[in-house]
């Protein structure tokens, strides 16, 4: 009796405003990796039967809510690429990996840590005014070394989930 093939791996992106879905793409197929592309918003994909979109309502949190449904259907074998840290925690307990954009890993020990400082910088733009405040500020522009960092993550995570 042959054994069964081993489940693929499925990356789940938070495509809105999410400036790697291009690299996504490429790594996965070296994998051959599922893809799920969701947003509120249909996005331009490749013609590629391992990518898929998934347009959710607009409703709040709706895109969050798909993929951490998502995460739990599929995890172990699981990747997400977000920047929301509360998606993110959410994403973990699932028992998914999850990377930021830049390429940097959310895990158990950080996590705790990144709500908290989200939670500090939210109390600290409310009560703020003028260009830093609620309307201002924001992530720092991203670079190459973002990019780089995140396409050897990404890599790194494949691996690791094709090796389970």
């Amino acid at each position: 009796m042959p054994s069964p093939s081993p489940s693929p791996i499925t990356i789940l992106i938070d495509a809105d405003a999410c400036p790697v879905k291009d690299e996504v793409y490429r790594v996965a197929a070296r994998f051959a990796a599922e893809v799920r592309v969701v947003s509120n918003s249909p996005f331009r994909i490749p013609d590629n039967p391992r990518v898929k979109r998934v347009v959710v309502d607009d409703s709040f949190d709706a895109a969050d809510d798909w993929i951490a449904q998502e995460a739990v259907r599929v995890s172990p074998k699981c990747a997400v690429i977000t920047a929301d840290i509360l998606l993110a925690e959410r994403c973990l307990k699932a028992g998914a990996s999850v990377l930021k954009h830049n390429g940097n890993a959310f895990d158990a020990g950080s996590i705790g840590g990144a709500i908290a400082t989200r939670a500090i910088m939210e109390d600290l733009r409310a009560g703020m005014d003028g260009p830093l405040g609620a309307s201002g500020g924001g992530p720092p522009p991203f670079s190459k070394a973002d990019r780089s960092r995140f396409l050897q993550s990404l890599d790194r995570v494949l691996t690791k989930l094709a090796r389970s």
